[in-house]
């Protein structure tokens, strides 16, 4: 089944990955096929295209208006593609080793808000994070949506749905890899307290309700981030990307790499 990609960005990194099937891109011009732009960002991704052999076409409104009338600001461009490729755990575990580093993951406990997880997918690219696991049930998934609010970002990242998050973190942690839960009880241990630098997969709750109960008591230890202001807590995107920032952070340092 495909579907269709909206924004400059999403689709831009679609066609720089070229892990989906790609059947067409379509340009928003002032008439029907209205000759290419020759320059700036909708020409970059047109060239892009060209060199791809898919096939453009411009268009004056049709689906671009479709797409206004559900208050979606396509930035002029849609691509038509196949639904997001999503792999095996496994795959991100071997991509941890392609790049001799140990396993840096993010888990995801049922978020609901594709902002959210496009934020934090565009946070895990940015710090090389080697996979993402969501539940397959109940919870966001890959959209175009998601694409778009991860600006692109999980064009070239791996995204695992897996049954049974519990499950896999068990699994994980016979492989070596510490399970950290990011938690807002007063009691739990500040992140600057944690060690973050080896095998980790941070695990962040859904918005509002948090960590479910067996999820938080499946993780080897749980991760506080203070509050300092007025604001008594933070959204989950946010809070999940200051954790996997700290995390990069532990292990650049560990490693003597410059910041």
């Amino acid at each position: 089944m495909s579907e269709l990609l909206y924004g400059r960005h999403a689709v831009h990194e679609a066609l720089r990955a070229g892990r989906r099937r790609i059947y067409r891109l379509w340009v928003e011009g002032k008439q029907d096929d209205a000759p290419l732009p020759k320059e700036g960002p909708v020409a970059a991704i047109a060239a892009l295209a060209l060199s791809a052999r898919i096939a453009t076409r411009t268009i004056r409104g049709g689906l671009f208006d479709r797409l206004r009338s559900e208050h979606v600001n396509a930035q002029g461009v849609a691509l038509e593609v196949d639904e997001y490729p999503y792999v095996e755990v496994e795959s991100c575990l071997a991509t941890a080793r392609k790049v001799g580093e140990p396993p840096l993951l993010l888990i995801l406990d049922h978020l609901q808000d594709p902002q959210n997880l496009g934020t934090l997918i565009r946070t895990a690219e940015a710090m090389g994070v080697h996979g993402v696991l969501i539940p397959d049930r109940r919870a966001a998934r890959v959209t175009p949506a998601v694409s778009n609010a991860s600006a692109g970002a999980v064009e070239h990242l791996a995204v695992a749905q897996v049954v049974n998050i519990n499950r896999t973190i068990d699994e994980l942690k016979q492989r070596n890899v510490w399970v950290a839960g990011l938690d807002s009880d007063p009691q739990t241990p500040p992140l600057a307290r944690a060690r973050l630098d080896g095998g980790l997969a941070v695990v962040v709750g859904s918005e509002g309700e948090g960590l479910s109960r067996l999820t938080r008591e499946k993780c080897d230890f749980l991760v506080r981030l203070p509050m300092f202001g007025r604001v008594d807590s933070l959204n989950a995107a946010v809070a999940g990307s200051i954790v996997l920032y700290a995390a990069r952070q532990a292990r650049m340092v560990n490693s003597q790499v410059e910041l």
